[in-house]
């Protein structure tokens, strides 16, 4: 802890001793929760709002920030009506939000733009920079430049549209500017900035040398404040309390990155332990004392003095059934239950090794600009069942790949938690398991993001000592898979042909991206 962490806790510690309750803010590419806690880690009220994304252009996936903020104000305001509490009994607020990603303020300090993670705009640039100077990417920030990372995103702007760069006057992530609208402040943590590749590591501070290399040498001016995510951002304005329902003053944390969060919040801290998040984006964490320098790792995220996260993902998890369920299974409107209807057909079908294969590249790949989803090797005894049950198994499949890359680097373990949307599946959790021949916990809260915010603003105004404190107070296991050994040849199987698969469909795909330029 820094001496100016210790005096921002130690001023606020006084405050929370008669507090009761804990808010956690989760925002994300398009869910903004609000879910408020009690002092040890149980949920007592949650209030969510589902915002809109927008397509202006193929590729393009933006956001309305004033929808944004109006959002994560019912949210608040819901949760804290559904609880049915007093908000000045709330101790102090945890944001996380989305990695990556571009929001932008003009110089006012008004709302510009809103760039989701899932935007692939930036691919010919985030090639181009890459071949440019690639290695010398890695050796700063431990990652090479990709399409919807935050940097690659700006220079994207200042390129092509650069009158938004000229009316830009602060680049902020999603969490931060949720964290800007309820305190006046413009901060970033070191999580979230290390993660989107603006920081040099592992001191995670920004870096002239590494601004050039993205042609944004100009640009740190725009850089937001950086501070530790357990260090307080601010307090609640009286303007955000008015919209939002919260008491004036009441302290705001940095926050975090989400997929560090979420692993916080599904109780991993120690070095060696894992982290799988099966959400929006397949997320594949180990933690260490220090990051691991391998060009093969898609990236590192710092969050506290010797506390790293070596992290290997991509847009190809829950997001596939996301938009299964939304074309082709809300489309009908005859299912109370969607995604439960989804686990009953999957739970249908007894796997079999002539199964379809899917390729879950809905959203792209770190692969290639170029992949593409598919269903491959249906046959006409195939039904419903059998095409969802591929889906689940090609989320699991990028899962593992991205494990072995991980593994490949000598970032080794030997079970995981696993978080986010797929873990609430029945049938998810033991395919983790038998898949990747490891024990499989799942984390008993479902707010594992929220969870993990609040356990940093815990440890901000010191309610616990500290996050090993924090998580032994306030996570708890719900169950462990084992892994099967009768599944493990069929998955192992499944799995080499599934790569083989996607070999075979490389020069299809560029093709076929070529014809669409």
């Amino acid at each position: 802890m820094t001496a100016s962490a210790a005096k921002k806790r130690g001023t606020f510690i006084i405050v929370a001793d008669h507090k009761k309750y804990l808010l956690g803010l989760d925002a994300g590419n398009t869910v903004i929760k609000a879910v408020l806690f009690d002092l040890e880690g149980n949920q007592i009220a949650m209030h969510a709002l589902d915002g809109q994304s927008s397509t202006p252009a193929p590729g393009r996936v933006e956001r309305d920030l004033n929808e944004l903020w109006a959002n994560a104000g019912e949210a608040i305001s819901g949760c804290v009506a559904a609880a049915g509490i007093d908000a000045a009994d709330i101790a102090a607020i945890g944001c996380a939000g989305h990695g990556n990603g571009l929001y932008l303020l003009d110089k006012s300090g008004a709302p510009l733009v809103g760039i989701q993670s899932l935007d692939n705009r930036a691919a010919e640039l985030a090639s181009e920079l890459a071949a440019a100077h690639g290695d010398r990417f890695h050796e700063i920030c431990l990652q090479k430049p990709w399409p919807s990372q935050t940097p690659t995103l700006l220079a994207w702007i200042k390129r092509y549209e650069p009158e938004i760069y000229a009316n830009t006057g602060t680049v902020l992530l999603c969490k931060d500017f949720i964290t800007h609208k309820l305190t006046g402040a413009r901060v970033s943590d070191i999580s979230d900035m290390s993660g989107c590749g603006l920081t040099r590591m592992p001191d995670c501070s920004y870096d002239d040398e590494l601004l050039a290399l993205y042609g944004l040498e100009d640009a740190k001016s725009l850089l937001p404040r950086l501070i530790d995510p357990a260090d307080v951002a601010g307090t609640v304005s009286e303007e955000a309390a008015a919209q939002t329902g919260l008491a004036v003053g009441t302290p705001v944390v940095g926050g975090y990155f989400d997929v560090v969060s979420s692993a916080l919040g599904s109780g991993v801290i120690k070095p060696g332990e894992a982290s799988i998040i099966a959400g929006t984006w397949s997320i594949n964490q180990v933690f260490s004392e220090s990051p691991v320098v391998d060009q093969s790792v898609f990236m590192a995220s710092g969050f506290a003095p010797d506390r790293f996260v070596n992290i290997e993902a991509s847009a190809t998890s829950a997001a596939n059934l996301e938009w299964y369920v939304r074309e082709l299974v809300e489309r009908s409107a005859h299912h109370d239950d969607p995604f439960g209807y989804c686990n009953d057909k999957v739970g249908e079908v007894a796997p079999q090794s002539d199964d379809p294969f899917f390729h879950p590249f809905l959203y792209g790949s770190g692969q290639g600009a170029e992949f593409r989803a598919g269903f491959y090797g249906l046959a006409g005894w195939h039904g419903e069942g059998h095409m969802l049950r591929a889906l689940f198994e090609g989320v699991v499949f990028e899962h593992r790949r991205h494990i072995e890359t991980l593994k490949q680097a000598g970032v080794a373990f030997d079970r995981a938690i696993l978080s986010g949307g797929g873990s609430h599946s029945p049938h998810w959790p033991q395919m983790f398991a038998d898949c990747l021949g490891v024990p499989i916990t799942v984390a008993e809260a479902q707010e594992t993001g929220a969870l993990g915010a609040v356990i940093g603003a815990a440890t901000a105004v010191g309610i616990v000592e500290n996050y090993e404190d924090g998580i032994a107070r306030m996570t708890r296991a719900k169950q462990t898979c084992q892994p099967n050994p009768d599944m493990q040849g069929h998955y192992d199987s499944r799995y080499q042909t599934y790569l083989t698969l996607t070999e075979a469909m490389r020069d299809l795909w560029t093709r076929m991206q070529s014809k669409d330029t």
